[in-house]
């Protein structure tokens, strides 16, 4: 079972930048419709078994951690937002009120090399 760590400035760096695998960043709002229904099926996501040391799921409550939101260039603006890192840059970003979670999990794939 793979677990979604809680990101926060002082481990954003060492838990996505510097990841040794891929790592997707959620980054969500307690008062964001669209973050609490994707919430379930990202945790979801993250437990799949094919992504077990593959790629590393992350989480960031904007609400609480506004810091890391600005620590991305571009900054993180709206919410839901989903940030891709490989290799140490971000390879990708999805956001948006109708983002799903297959357009996630298409993406998480990619980066994870699961296809």
């Amino acid at each position: 079972m793979l677990v979604v760590f809680e990101i926060t400035k002082e481990n954003f760096e060492s838990e996505c930048k510097n990841s040794s695998v891929p790592a997707v960043l959620d980054f969500w709002g307690p008062k964001c419709g669209p973050c609490m229904a994707l919430m379930p099926k990202y945790h979801d996501l993250a437990e799949q078994p094919e992504y077990e040391g593959k790629i590393k799921f992350c989480s960031v409550d904007i609400s609480k951690n506004r810091r890391v939101a600005m620590m991305v260039k571009p900054a993180v603006m709206s919410q839901p937002t989903f940030l891709f890192f490989k290799d140490g840059k971000e390879v990708a970003r999805l956001g948006g009120s109708a983002l799903t979670i297959e357009a996630i999990k298409t993406k998480v794939d990619e980066i994870s090399d699961i296809r």
